[in-house]
């Protein structure tokens, strides 16, 4: 029998291969595999689920990433599928598998992480599960929200002409990984130092490890989005990297899209530190990943709405399918873009 390896699917291709021909028998079930949510139908409103699984090693280093940050970014993964699809989380399920060292204590400080995020978004926290482990701590989380039927936004709406949103800004949370990795190097050649010789100095940085360590899922956004009067044509959250959220919404709406370097939001912390690290700023933008900031689209009737709101920004529009997927230059060359974000399947268990 032959053999294949999982690295050479990737992770959405070994999704596509593990779910094809699902089919779903029961007439509650709207949507399944393929959004950032299932939807659900059930009394005349829908449920949104979602579920994320992190594992030490993989998505976490326990070196630098303090228990409660690590279970409010835990949180905020799940609440930000849910806002993805124009929803609101309101129920969340937590599993937790530790290891012999793990203490009483450490498991408090990642549920004081979980109650701060809940709260933050008026989530209730409503059961798990607990395990022993012997790789290391393992949290698995479910999250329901609910939405307005046929207010949920999926990612196969996307039109020719409509405009390309983002909110926030893009790359911070790569650079803060960078810092924090790089640190954790040097930290590992100063074995037997004095201990004031072991503070790494991360001053004026304070952003970038905030956006990687502890990130806010945009329920502002969505509720802007609202008073607006907007709904998008097709939405999902950016954590694997804009280039690959991008092109899900265009396979996935059987579209092109249009995107300019120069409309690419980016924060100055991010600009300052590519440059320390040697990095193109706009590759770190478009692949870097775990920003959580909502990518979506919207006619071209609601630009002068969409433009107003704070935080949001058109960063280019959608095109007919035979015009590719392609990203415009600040000195107006073309590329197509590619998807080299996040992949836990890949043998450095990361980028592609």
């Amino acid at each position: 029998m032959s053999r294949t390896e999982i690295s050479t699917l990737g992770e959405f291709g070994l999704i596509r291969h593990l779910t094809e021909g699902l089919t779903p028998r029961n007439a509650s079930t709207l949507r399944g595999v393929g959004d950032d949510c299932a939807v659900l139908s059930y009394n005349d409103s829908h449920l949104l689920v979602t579920s994320d699984l992190l594992m030490e090693g993989i998505h976490f280093d326990l070196v630098y990433t303090p228990l409660k940050h690590l279970g409010y970014k835990a949180a905020m993964v799940n609440f930000s599928d849910v806002y993805a699809m124009n929803g609101l989380p309101r129920q969340l399920l937590c599993n937790v598998a530790v290891g012999r060292r793990a203490s009483v204590e450490d498991l408090d400080a990642i549920y004081d992480g979980l109650r701060l995020a809940c709260e933050n978004h008026g989530v209730d926290l409503v059961g798990g599960d607990t395990s022993s482990s012997l790789t290391g701590l393992t949290l698995s989380l479910t999250c329901l929200g609910e939405a307005e039927p046929g207010a949920e936004v999926y990612r196969s709406g996307a039109h020719d002409t409509d405009l390309v949103c983002v909110s926030g800004d893009l790359g911070a949370a790569y650079m803060g990984l960078q810092l924090l990795e790089r640190e954790k190097m040097a930290l590992a050649g100063k074995k037997g130092a004095a201990a004031e010789d072991l503070q790494p100095d991360f001053g004026g940085r304070e952003y970038l490890l905030e956006r990687f360590l502890k990130p806010e899922a945009r329920r502002d956004v969505v509720m802007r989005l609202r008073e607006a009067g907007i709904r998008p044509t097709a939405m999902m959250d950016v954590s694997d990297g804009l280039s690959s959220e991008l092109l899900h919404i265009c396979s996935q709406s059987h579209v092109g899209c249009r995107i300019y370097e120069e409309r690419i939001p980016l924060d100055y912390q991010t600009a300052a530190v590519a440059e320390e690290f040697n990095l193109n700023v706009t590759t770190c933008a478009l692949n870097g990943g775990e920003d959580y900031e909502l990518l979506f689209t919207v006619p071209l009737a609601d630009h002068e709405r969409v433009a107003a709101i704070d935080d949001v920004h058109v960063i280019g529009h959608i095109t007919r399918p035979e015009q590719g997927s392609v990203l415009v230059t600040r000195d107006g060359q073309e590329f197509p873009l590619r998807a080299q974000g996040w992949n836990a399947f890949t043998e450095d268990g990361g980028r592609q």
